[in-house]
């Protein structure tokens, strides 16, 4: 096994982890949405500047324990089990982005049902 840089291991999260993110964000986007949706015209009423900003913060949170993959990423990468690591990394994504939409499920039902 060569011998992984921590400027390689970086190097390499932030290659695979920032793309990701994109995505990551897009679908708890599409969840707030569908919830919003689902609610109306309930959740029309609750349109506001407060929830506008709430909504940017809570965005802004779900990003921080996304952060988390890059420390699992990194201590992974040094261990004796980098390849099988890199071919199934995928799967940690899967599984934050199905706990996340469920959270953010749970908090728009929230902001949204409770509307009048």
């Amino acid at each position: 096994m060569n011998e992984a840089t921590v400027r390689d291991v970086l190097t390499d999260a932030i290659r695979y982890w920032e793309p990701r993110r994109i995505a990551y964000n897009v679908i708890l986007l599409a969840v707030v949405v569908v919830v919003f949706a689902l609610q109306w015209p309930q959740s029309g009423s609750a349109l506001s500047v407060d929830l506008a900003q709430t909504l940017f913060i809570l965005a802004v949170l779900a990003n921080v324990p996304y952060c988390a993959a890059y420390v699992v990423d990194a201590v992974a990468q040094y261990s004796g089990f980098q390849a099988v690591w890199k071919r199934y990394r995928w799967l940690l994504f899967l599984v934050g982005v199905v706990f996340a939409s469920i959270i953010a499920r749970f908090f728009a039902i929230g902001m949204f049902s409770h509307a009048a």
